[in-house]
């Protein structure tokens, strides 16, 4: 499982990381506190990034860096994966045989927070092209994928992101049992 975008930093303080300014969501540390006690119980892998792109503040010119994993000082906000955990993460997806991507790795409406986003389409279109079964949820994913030009290059691609994960934890979705029961 590779984790990316604005929810890395809830996993980073879970683990007690230092987060600066990122996002984070407070009322999730339990949870990803929880799920990174199963995955490890599990043996399944649960990837973090081991470097982030930071910003001074949440604009595209903003003074940015990168950073290792050790946490993120104050003052500053992680805006996408670093370049490092975009060749790691790109590595695992090009040796997948079924990928399901579902949020961006960073802010990449902003070309100096969006390499970390096109690294993961780039791979995702090259596992693709070798045979495995890509897809697409979420609109920000839809979107994405089709800033970075690849949309075509993908097995599915679905902006329904919430009904996606849905279906894929076997919940009823209405449209389709309306269908069904025609």
């Amino acid at each position: 499982i590779i984790i990316g975008g604005g929810m890395t930093y809830t996993f980073y303080k879970a683990l007690g990381l230092p987060i600066g300014n990122s996002l984070l969501e407070e009322d999730k540390i339990d949870l990803a506190k929880e799920l990174i006690q199963k995955a490890k119980t599990a043996g399944v892998k649960l990837m973090l990034p081991m470097d982030s792109v930071v910003a001074k503040e949440f604009d595209n010119d903003a003074e940015h860096k990168v950073v290792n994993d050790n946490g993120i000082e104050d003052g500053w906000m992680a805006l996408d994966i670093g370049p490092q955990s975009a060749i790691s993460y790109g590595n695992v997806i090009k040796m997948a045989k079924t990928v399901l991507w579902n949020g961006p790795m960073g802010v990449f409406e902003m070309s100096n927070f969006a390499d970390g986003t096109f690294a993961v389409a780039e791979a995702l279109a090259e596992a693709t092209k070798f045979g495995a079964t890509t897809i697409i949820g979420g609109g920000d994913s839809a979107a994405a994928i089709k800033k970075s030009g690849l949309s075509d290059q993908v097995s599915h691609v679905s902006t329904g992101g919430g009904a996606s994960l849905e279906y894929l934890e076997g919940k009823e979705l209405p449209g389709v049992s309306s269908l069904t029961d025609n």
